[in-house]
């Protein structure tokens, strides 16, 4: 994605070094930090300097050639299956994470080059595989309509194009008329920081809104779709998302604004019957009790914005169930979130 003159993606590997912007700082600076062994690349991964299912699927595919590249002769094998590991405990939600590792672990058993070949492989497929997501979902964008996104499915969660905002970016390319609601985001204000920034660097009319106000603004007959994205997807069809995403679900259903997912079939989890087998990923309490910004002169300062000796819970995602899902758009089509659709699409996939 352009930023400034120059095509970035999130996340790329040049040699035996990891590259990444550095997405703590968006909107207020753009950097490019460089991780240069496993451990780097699951701190970036943990800390959220990379973010995002397809970003951090990506992350973990070159994280696990890594280790392959780093492991020494002696004890190598302990040592790849302890990075293995260590990188499949950084985000437990994301599904994005585990099919990387897994195929670059099965592909660095037979030659570190070939780890390296499918890391490659899995960043190219998840740039390409959310091109076409953009192409699928702008089908459903009219021109005039109003949508409404919540937390950050753009660029910057995926290595380009992204999923949710895929379609905004196809509609917006072509010349439709479109304006765009953006979720906030709480805690950590994906929405307010990051998608409004995309949205703002491409030239597409947005704003951005409290959590808590879209059930007003369908109410109102303001939003004629919603898209998010999905950081894994059950067999049935539930959809694990940032959290506040089924709050949406619930009021798009009451209103009958339609609600759609947008990811790639590698999200989809074939082995999970359902929503309640989705591990949800708990944070610190900080992420709630804290916000961080910039002074007048860009110094970024830390303060407390909750009351002092409370404490807080911080769930990082929520499960909607099917019922509450339009349709799910992926790089093979859009889909009904049903078992049968989503069973046809495993039989066709190279992900089951």
């Amino acid at each position: 994605m352009l930023v400034g003159i120059k095509n970035y993606r999130t996340v790329w590997m040049e040699g035996s070094s990891v590259f990444l912007i550095e997405q703590n700082l968006l909107p207020f600076e753009f950097r490019i930090i460089q991780a240069d062994d496993t451990h780097e690349c699951c701190q970036a991964i943990r800390t959220m300097k990379v973010r995002g299912a397809g970003a951090i699927g990506a992350m973990a595919g070159f994280a696990m050639a890594l280790a392959f590249i780093k492991a020494p002769q002696k004890n190598r094998h302990t040592f790849i299956l302890s990075a293995r590991e260590e990188i499949e405990a950084t985000r437990p939600t994301a599904r994005n994470l585990f099919y990387a590792v897994e195929k670059v672990f099965a592909a660095g058993l037979r030659s570190v080059d070939e780890a390296v070949q499918m890391a490659q492989w899995v960043a190219d497929k998840d740039a390409k595989d959310s091109r076409m997501i953009g192409v699928y979902g702008n089908e459903l964008i009219k021109n005039g309509f109003r949508i409404e996104t919540h937390c950050n499915a753009g660029w910057l969660a995926f290595v380009d194009y992204g999923t949710a905002l895929s379609p905004v970016y196809a509609a917006h390319k072509e010349g439709k008329n479109i304006f765009v609601y953006v979720d906030e985001t709480r805690p950590r204000n994906q929405g307010a920081r990051l998608t409004a920034w995309e949205l703002y660097n491409a030239g597409i009319p947005h704003v951005i809104i409290p959590d808590n106000a879209g059930a007003h603004l369908m109410s109102q007959g303001k939003i004629d779709l919603m898209i998010t994205g999905a950081d894994r997807i059950a067999k049935n069809g539930d959809v694990a998302n940032k959290i506040g995403t089924l709050e949406k679900a619930i009021v798009a259903k009451e209103y009958g604004v339609p609600f759609y997912v947008a990811a790639p079939v590698s999200t989809f989890d074939f082995t999970c019957e359902d929503g309640k087998d989705i591990t949800i990923e708990e944070r610190s309490e900080d992420e709630v009790l804290y916000q961080e910004g910039p002074d007048a002169d860009g110094r970024m300062h830390r303060i407390r914005v909750c009351s002092p000796g409370s404490h807080a819970e911080n769930p990082a995602f929520d499960v909607t169930p099917a019922k509450y899902i339009t349709g799910i758009i992926t790089e093979k089509g859009i889909i009904k979130p049903t078992k049968e659709s989503i069973s046809k699409l495993a039989l066709s996939s190279e992900y089951a």
